[in-house]
């Protein structure tokens, strides 16, 4: 997409979320432009989703645009930079009034297309409301602190890649250090990162933040001996930077309490480096690092010793996770396995639920062959999904249609349990690096039985996961009646009262709001 038609997108979306003085703040994770908003009302969500290049919409703490991996961060800097110019000329001149809902082009979209998006909506915010638990808000923070690390891991993995290739195959041996230090350098201060966006995140200072986690990267702990035991740098990882800049927020807005004003620049952030450093070196460190330890244990016995059905079980879940917006807090677990072992085995296996996802859309596409306007959200949200984007597909396809999502997490199972069963056999494998899905891991995959093999069994548990996924829903992701119901084509009036009235009424809440007249 060209700078023009970046701008371009930014534009068109603007005036659908009220325009500049409706924008509270602006951030991207890998596919979602997010947005705070002052005032939800004056976002037309239609509109919105009719634009070509808007997959989908998601509510959560922020008002999230989906575009997808590369368009986002190119779209993002666009949007803010029209939101600012908008907010300099509003200065001078009064602001447009925002367009009524239900003027957009939205409606020109098909309805039951719409609809379902619309019912996907309403139940990502019923479950919102279910989610808004302190501990589910917790773990969303914990992906926030993640999240704005994917780039550099993907870089950084990418990277890797190349060189473990380059090396295996005696190609220009002069290079390979280079890109080692390219590769390595972000991983071996990755915990100064974390420190840094944990204290940005919980509302303590940052920089103060990346300061106490620094201590777990620096070189000199290995000279410190905490109560007989020897550290390491880099001892806890991820985890314990982690813990380490929440006690520093900790300590730090109990200075900001206590201490007179006219000596916090100078007793504030010492006492915070202190006391955090302190309790890190001597407490956190060792802890930190035997969790982290665990969870590379756990994982390798799992894998091991019940390969198949551990797969089963993650490939199936995944996508409730996702659709719970839980998934990103996996993604210290996944961190940390790359820092331990180069790679994460788990997210082989989850990628599958992408898949069955695909499979599952695929079906429906064949399955509802006169309904123009579900084939065309289909067609526009596929080729996302082969990339691993699968929210266009949940939110605007399967979860509305209810038992289509369901035979979604079926296919995904069986993916998942075909990868689970190979490192079972032996052959394991993972993603040196987080964030991409479906075809887009392939760059990233590294395992200990060669490359080739590594992509075979990992096609092989998409394939699966598509076929599964395929299968299930087209022989039971329906009813009769609904499918009836979704199967006719735009204007059909006598079809749609018909099909209205022989709804059951014992037909689940999904199921029955998806049967109503649709075109």
């Amino acid at each position: 997409m060209s700078t023009d038609k970046n701008r371009a997108t930014a534009a068109a979306i603007l005036p659908l979320v009220g325009g500049p003085d409706n924008i509270l703040s602006i951030a991207h994770c890998m596919t979602r432009l997010r947005i705070t908003l002052r005032d939800r009302t004056l976002v037309q969500d239609e509109a919105l989703k009719a634009l070509p290049a808007v997959m989908g919409v998601v509510e959560d703490d922020t008002y999230q645009i989906v575009l997808g991996p590369g368009t986002v961060a190119r779209v993002t800097p666009e949007f803010e930079a029209l939101v600012a110019e908008g907010r300099s000329a509003a200065a001078a001149t009064a602001p447009a009034a925002p367009a009524p809902a239900g003027t957009g082009a939205g409606h020109s979209a098909g309805h039951s297309a719409d609809e379902l998006a619309a019912q996907g909506a309403a139940i990502k915010n019923a479950q919102k409301a279910k989610n808004s638990t302190p501990f589910k808000l917790f773990l969303r923070r914990i992906a926030n602190i993640f999240v704005p690390l994917i780039p550099a891991l993907i870089g950084c993995g990418i990277i890797a890649g190349l060189n473990g290739f380059l090396t295996n195959m005696g190609w220009v041996p002069a290079v390979v250090p280079a890109l080692a230090a390219m590769a390595s350098g972000f991983m071996s201060l990755i915990a100064v990162f974390v420190g840094y966006n944990t204290a940005k995140e919980f509302g303590g200072t940052a920089i103060l933040g990346g300061a106490v986690a620094a201590i777990i990267v620096f070189p000199g702990v290995a000279k410190i001996d905490a109560f007989g035991q020897q550290l390491s740098p880099g001892q806890g990882g991820v985890l314990g930077a982690l813990a380490a800049a929440l006690l520093a927020v900790q300590v730090e807005k109990w200075c900001r309490k206590w201490v007179p004003e006219a000596l916090d620049v100078l007793v504030t952030p010492t006492l915070t480096v202190l006391i955090s450093g302190l309790v890190t070196i001597f407490g956190l460190m060792f802890v930190a690092g035997e969790v982290s330890s665990a969870i590379g244990s756990f994982a390798t016995w799992l894998l091991a010793t019940g390969g198949a059905f551990a797969g089963l079980v993650l490939g199936g879940l995944f996508l409730p996770l996702v659709m719970l917006g839980l998934h990103q807090a996996l993604i210290p677990i996944h961190t940390t396995l790359i820092e331990q072992t180069g790679y994460t085995v788990l997210l082989p296996i989850l990628a599958m639920a992408g898949a069955g996802q695909v499979g599952a859309a695929i079906a429906v596409y064949y399955k509802l062959p006169r309904n123009r306007s579900i084939r065309a959200t289909i067609k526009s949200a596929l080729p996302a999904g082969f990339l691993g984007v699968g929210e266009p597909l949940i939110y605007g396809v399967s979860l509305p249609l209810g038992r289509p999502f369901i035979t979604a997490c079926v296919g995904g199972a069986a993916g998942g349990a075909f990868v689970g069963l190979f490192n079972q056999l032996g052959t394991a494998f993972g993603s040196t690096a987080i964030g991409p899905s479906g075809w887009a891991l392939f760059p990233l995959l590294d395992g200990k039985s060669g490359m080739g093999m590594t992509i075979a069994i990992y096609a092989g548990g998409l394939a699966v996961g598509y076929l599964v996924g395929f299968a299930a829903t087209y022989f039971f992701g329906f009813t009769r009646l609904l499918c009836t119901s979704l199967n006719r084509e735009e204007g059909d009036e006598e079809l749609t009262a018909e099909s209205t009235a022989a709804t059951p009424s014992t037909a689940s809440p999904v199921t029955e709001e998806v049967a109503v007249p649709v075109r």
